[in-house]
Parts: structure tokens; sequence; C-alpha cells
């Protein structure tokens, strides 16, 4: 990968600009529900999916280090809207993009076409997306629901990266195997990032690395 790091002093540098920008200001723009209310794409845009009970909220909190900044947009209604959240302040450097958690079992047929209608339209229309990071469960590994994703992300030439959650539930040995699984899997697919990171949103663990991640694949 032609953005991958391997000079330990420029490596140092990106992760300390890393720190700093997700030190600084970080707000809520705005929830979006259909592909016209999306915002002017004017700055790049880092993208996070995953099953509805994968950490995804907590993992964003830890990333941007504020509690409940996820929070303030997931409320009952607006679990089938793309959430923006502007990183850097005169200028805006980029935006996250919570997209809605899929996998929800019971969910009405009708709300699973729209979620997938309003995902694919994105993924594929989305010019300033530079990547889309899929957070997988530790403790479960890659299931045929997170493949499905992973196929409509190849499908529409969106480079992604895994990230696994909840690191800190399993022991260090089952971790590596399943780091190991999710990167074998990981290079079957053509879009996929070839190295899955683990984190855990309560021991903080990679999270200076994903931090680190997010501004490389801006920068990209």
């Amino acid at each position: 990968m032609t953005e991958e790091i391997e000079d330990p002093e420029r490596a140092a540098e990106t992760a300390e600009r890393a720190r700093k920008l997700f030190s600084g200001p970080i707000a809520f723009l705005k929830s979006a529900p259909a592909l016209q209310h999306l915002p002017v794409p004017s700055v790049p845009e880092i993208a996070f999916a995953g099953r509805s009970n994968v950490g995804k909220s907590s993992l964003l909190n830890a990333l941007t280090n504020r509690n409940g900044l996820a929070r303030t947009s997931v409320t009952p209604g607006r679990t089938q809207e793309l959430n923006y959240f502007d990183v850097g302040e005169n200028p805006l450097i980029f935006r996250l993009v919570d997209m809605p958690g899929y996998g929800f079992a019971k969910a009405p047929k009708d709300v699973v076409k729209k979620w997938r209608f309003l995902i694919n339209d994105y993924l594929r229309g989305r010019a300033v997306l530079k990547r889309t990071l899929v957070l997988i469960d530790s403790r479960h590994g890659i299931k045929d629901v997170d493949r499905d994703v992973l196929e409509m992300l190849d499908t529409a030439a969106v480079s992604y990266r895994i990230v696994l959650t909840k690191a800190d539930k399993i022991k260090a040995t089952e971790l590596e195997a399943v780091q190991a699984a999710t990167e074998a899997e990981a290079r079957k697919h053509p879009a996929a990032h070839p190295q899955v990171i683990a984190t855990s949103s309560e021991k903080g663990m990679g999270i200076a690395e994903l931090r680190t991640a997010v501004l490389e694949a801006v920068e990209s």
C-alpha cells in the first residue's frame, strides 16, 4: 500500500499530528436520512460501519476522546441515518461519518432495504470518501452479515480497513488468533487494507494507532 509509512521519524510525526487533531475541535454536524441531505463534499470523509451491537459509538467516543459525541446523534428514529462529525475548525480538516448499524435481525424488511439503498448510493457516489472502517467484534470475528458488507464495499471499489472492537474482552492468545484469521480474510478482498487494527474503547488499546490510520487515509 502506497500510504504505508515505513520511516520511523515520519511515523512518529504523523502519530503526533493525529493526536493533536483528535484533541482539537470535533463537533456533530448533522444526520442525513437521504443523499440529498448530505453536506457539501468539500473535505475528505472517513466512514464507520459495523453491526448494530459492535461498539461503534463507544469507539467513536474513544477515538475523539469525548464521552458523549456519538450519542448526541444516535437517538431513536435516527438509526437509519448517516451521522456527520466535523474534525477541525478554521480550517475544517475532514469529516467522520457514522453509518447506520447493520445486522439487526428484528428490523422490518423495508427498513433493511432502505439501509442498503442509502449505504450503496453513498458508497458508490461519494467521491470524497477516503476510507471505510469496518468494525468487527473480537469475540465473534467476521460473520456472514459482515461478509455481505465487505463484498458491497469491494463492488463499490471503496477502500476499507477492518477494525476489531472489544479486544479487552478476550484473552491475548485468542485475540492474536482472531486478528490473524481476520487478516487472512481481508487478503481475499480486493478493496481491503491488509492490516487489521485491534482496539478496546474501555482500555484505550489501539486508539492511537487508529487515529494515525485515519489521518493517513485522509492524506492519501
